[in-house]
């Protein structure tokens, strides 16, 4: 995510300073092949986020709490926040998640909103982005949707739950128009949905642009959840149960080019034939 924000920043002009624990790793120099400035930072050391924030315009924050852990995740946000606190950096973007409001025994969930609790206590100016379900999980090897969004994600919610979509690149064009109109944005919270489609559609939608359906493997829930922490199996089993916003009028107006389910899957319609 953090990749297709620099990419869209970068694509429009703005100077961007890339932070990575990595800067010699292919993502990384991929971004600094584009323009980007590089900088070996970590959101887990406070004092390395102090010199990259000097100056800056805006801060883009958005944690992985799958990867590092919730309680991580919760520093790290932390960390960054008080980074900005410190530089005064006019205006901070954070990648949140739909649900909003209280607690839902998700930690993907639970996390991103004690997180923003923070930021409000620091009284930062911000504007929180809130998507649902992106694109890629359907067929990003790292998502592994062969198991989890085309079995065990349609045995926990069911096949006809409408879910808001939105593909990444179109989450890193948003966050630019946003960075580009601060004065409009600070103070907002932002539900993004490109398109609103059920599973059951997605499946067939993929049949049509692939010539075959999704492929699919079978894992043991339990196995499943070794490698997820769980919190997968929790979050569809939410979704299942409660309802999110399905408008998709605000993403359409901020990017009347963002993809619909279709027109994303037909940009990898090769892939997918392979």
């Amino acid at each position: 995510m953090g990749g297709a924000v620099a990419r869209s920043l970068i694509e429009h002009g703005w100077r961007v300073r890339a932070l990575t624990r990595k800067p010699k790793g292919e993502p990384a120099r991929a971004l600094a092949g584009l323009g980007a400035d590089v900088i070996k930072a970590d959101m887990n050391d406070p004092a390395s986020l102090r010199k990259p924030f000097a100056g800056a315009y805006g801060v883009f924050s958005v944690q992985n709490g799958l990867k590092a852990g919730f309680d991580k995740e919760i520093r790290q946000g932390r960390n960054v926040a008080d980074a900005a606190k410190a530089a005064e950096v006019p205006h901070l973007v954070y990648l949140s998640t739909i649900t909003g409001g209280g607690r839902t025994g998700v930690g993907s969930f639970d996390g991103k909103m004690a997180i923003e609790e923070y930021i409000q206590e620091l009284a930062l100016p911000v504007t929180v982005l809130r998507p649902t379900a992106y694109m890629e999980l359907m067929t990003d090897k790292k998502f592994s949707p062969a198991v989890g969004t085309w079995n065990i994600w349609p045995r926990l919610m069911g096949d006809e739950r409408a879910i808001p979509w939105i593909a990444v690149s179109d989450i890193g064009a948003i966050a630019e128009r946003v960075f580009a109109g601060s004065e409009q944005f600070i103070g907002r919270e932002l539900n993004l949905a490109a398109d609103v489609r059920t599973l059951a559609e997605c499946r067939s939608i993929y049949e049509e642009v692939a010539g075959h359906p999704p492929r699919s493997s079978s894992m043991p829930l339990w196995l499943f959840d070794r490698f997820t922490r769980g919190d997968l199996s929790r979050m569809w089993t939410w979704l299942g149960k409660n309802e999110v916003p399905t408008d998709t009028t605000l993403t359409r107006e901020l990017l009347p080019s963002a993809l619909t389910v279709r027109e994303w899957l037909e940009t990898k319609s090769d892939e997918l034939r392979g």
